[in-house]
């Protein structure tokens, strides 16, 4: 989450100054022997008292707010801060709304896993992974299936391979107790680009009428 930022400018000064969003001295609670005042529009009013800076404020009609705590002298700006405080919630909930929770989705296969079965599993994990979402695949070894883990290796390239259009392989293969798993994530999505404007053909010159012969003398 972004604040916001006010610019203010003279001749002789420039600074730009960010609002925080989490808490804001206002009003009466400003106690600052001196403040440098901001207008409602951003212009620099000044050093002035915070009972001044308060008048200045109230008729206006707006509230004093202290924008910039650690500065010397503090800084206030006059502004709506109810109006603030609604705008910065509205922006909160959209940046909410925006944001996307990137699952773990798990795929499940044993060694003998028949094609049919392969095939399944691999759309499932194509289509997660086209989702946006990261994918482990793993193999479980049962009994003697310990004996040939190379089989979950194979297995487990074979099912990258067949999604390395749309993800890549974070983590190898590699075999944690029965289990050997790999990690698929979502290739990054680039957008098509904008196909270029035809070339015009050029004009060809214009053909250049032949000058009249001069009429023979009589």
């Amino acid at each position: 989450m972004h604040p916001a930022f006010f610019v203010f400018t003279n001749p002789h000064f420039l600074e730009v100054f960010s609002i925080a969003t989490t808490s804001h001295e206002i009003n009466e609670q400003i106690r600052d022997p001196q403040v440098r005042l901001i207008s409602e529009e951003g212009e620099q009013l000044g050093i002035v008292s915070s009972e001044e800076a308060l008048r200045i404020a109230t008729e206006a009609g707006y509230d004093l707010v202290k924008i910039a705590p650690n500065s010397n002298p503090p800084v206030c700006r006059i502004m709506d801060y109810g109006k603030f405080r609604f705008e910065q919630t509205k922006k909160e909930k959209e940046a909410k709304k925006s944001q996307r929770v990137i699952e773990i989705k798990e795929i499940r296969m044993s060694p003998g896993i028949d094609t049919n079965d392969f095939n399944t599993k691999l759309k499932n994990a194509q289509k997660f992974l086209s989702d946006g979402d990261r994918v482990k695949v793993s193999v479980r070894f049962r009994g003697r299936e310990m004996a040939h883990t190379e089989i979950g290796v194979t297995l487990l390239k074979d099912f990258a391979d067949k999604c390395a259009e749309i993800a890549n392989m974070d983590k190898a293969p590699k075999l944690e107790g029965r289990n050997m798993s790999m990690f698929l994530s979502p290739k990054p999505v680039t957008p098509p680009k904008k196909p270029g404007k035809p070339k015009q053909p050029k004009p060809s010159p214009a053909a250049v009428p032949a000058e009249a012969e001069p009429a023979a003398a009589e």
